[in-house]
């Protein structure tokens, strides 16, 4: 990860190895995080990592 407190979009999508569009997506269904700083959206990395362990605890669940 980038040593940047907060990602743009693209950033976060490329940290999660996803297209923008999905990364887009997730922030529409409110599954990650974000917060709007004038008209930009900017990801925090925790939310990034917040996101990602639910997925793993999702994945442990249904195993």
């Amino acid at each position: 990860m980038t040593d940047a407190i907060l990602l743009t979009p693209e950033e976060a999508a490329d940290q999660l190895s996803i297209s923008r569009s999905s990364l887009y997506l997730l922030l529409t269904k409110g599954e990650l995080e974000s917060v709007r700083i004038g008209r930009s959206r900017r990801i925090t990395k925790q939310a990034l990592l917040d996101y990602v362990e639910r997925l793993l605890s999702e994945s442990e669940i249904s195993a």
